[in-house]
């Protein structure tokens, strides 16, 4: 597709800081790793974490809508997991850091799917929730970003899927962002941005990361 662009290291985790400290993968929407990514990356591995962020899409992204959306569609969920699983275990030093998934929309699907066997100790999603059917019992903390405006069905509407994590006992914490659509903090979609949001957005995030994956 002529739309599709070569990224660096295709097929490979991009790693940021320093061995040993606290993992977090970075999981990209269904852009791909996008330069804006890579940025988000390196300004949290600046927060002394030893960040991974995978290429799921073969070696390529894309800033067109209708090229996401192959491919986001082409993606074999099953491998998506067995690369995030990669990641981590190739960000650890020795295997006994703890290990924080931070997911855009699509990503942040996949962190929050991925985040329910267990081995995560704290997630981070983006615009992004799990259907009734997608969705069991997530054991770690979660932060959840929200746009103002966005589409969503009835049974991923993020109200319920909130209450199914509270019910499960999950802690939740979340945040709305006024006058936001959703891929807000995406900073390669220069029509989507909203740079005082997604500022705001990743300084969370970063606090969060730090009480969750620190004593």
């Amino acid at each position: 597709m002529a739309d599709l662009i070569p990224i660096p290291n295709p097929g490979a985790p991009e790693l940021f800081g320093d061995p040993g400290d606290p993992v977090v993968v970075v999981l990209h929407d269904e852009y791909g790793r996008t330069p804006g990514l890579v940025h988000f990356a390196e300004a949290l591995s600046g927060r002394a974490f030893r960040v991974a962020v995978p290429d799921l899409f073969g070696g390529v992204c894309t800033t067109d809508s209708d090229s996401a959306a192959h491919l986001m569609g082409a993606l074999d969920i099953g491998e998506a997991l067995a690369s995030i699983n990669d990641a981590m275990l190739e960000a650890q030093e020795t295997s006994v850091e703890r290990v924080g998934l931070v997911g855009f929309s699509f990503g942040g699907w996949l962190a929050l799917l991925h985040a329910q066997a267990g081995a995560a100790d704290a997630v981070v999603g983006y615009y992004a929730s799990l259907a009734a059917a997608d969705h069991g019992v997530i054991p770690c903390p979660a932060l959840l970003h929200w746009a103002e405006s966005d589409e969503w069905s009835f049974d991923d509407d993020p109200g319920a899927f909130v209450a199914r994590l509270r019910d499960h006992g999950t802690p939740v914490t979340e945040h709305r962002y006024l006058g936001t659509g959703p891929l807000f903090a995406n900073a390669s979609l220069p029509d989507r941005i909203d740079t005082q949001a997604a500022a705001l957005a990743f300084a969370r995030s970063a606090v969060f990361l730090e009480r969750t994956l620190r004593d």
